[in-house]
């Protein structure tokens, strides 16, 4: 299971940091990633990183501002969100899966396991 966390509100031009905690398995050799889906719209891809944890790939919204990492050990990833705009609001979701090649990080359909959302909500 994932559980995603670290949601809130926040200003325009704040900072959060989401955390997606694996538990029952480890993200060792998975393929992580972050996808958001605001009122009325499908989920779109965020950010995601390689399961060697060599490759990353962003959507161009959130380019120079997102950063998606993870720390092994504690079989926990994270989404570093800097100056964040009302754009950016939406639930926030994890997602990761052992057989993501590196063209598909940011399809959907790629990823088996999915943690629950998590609400940023971000004010002008």
């Amino acid at each position: 299971q994932l559980q995603a966390s670290g949601g809130g509100m926040v200003q325009a031009g704040g900072s959060l940091r989401l955390s997606c905690a694996a538990s029952g398995r480890t993200f060792s050799g998975y393929a992580v990633a972050w996808f958001r889906q605001a009122p009325g719209e499908e989920r779109k891809f965020v950010a995601a990183m390689h399961r060697t944890g060599t490759g990353t790939r962003y959507a161009d919204s959130v380019k120079g501002r997102f950063t998606i990492s993870r720390n092994s050990a504690k079989n926990t990833m994270y989404l570093q969100m800097n100056n964040l705009s009302p754009e950016d609001t939406a639930v926030y979701c994890c997602a990761a899966d052992s057989s993501v090649i590196l063209s598909n990080l940011a399809s959907r359909s790629a990823y088996r396991f999915w943690g629950q959302g998590t609400q940023v909500t971000v004010s002008s």
